[in-house]
């Protein structure tokens, strides 16, 4: 059976169900923090009028 479970699904490539993907490396937008102010860098294109942080900033908030 070796690599091969769950009905054939290559479990080292990562496509089962639930299994690790990996879509390469993401693409970097620039924005400014909501928060602080300060120049960062996010994995997603901004939205106008959305709140966008700095990974600082979102630590801060995550805790609360």
């Amino acid at each position: 059976m070796g690599l091969f479970k769950n009905g054939g699904i290559n479990m080292r490539d990562g496509n089962s169900r639930g299994g690790f993907r990996s879509f390469g490396p993401r693409e970097m937008h620039k924005a400014t923090c909501s928060e602080c102010g300060n120049e960062c860098e996010v994995p997603f294109k901004p939205t106008e009028g959305k709140p966008v942080f700095c990974k600082e900033c979102y630590m801060k908030k995550k805790r609360f």
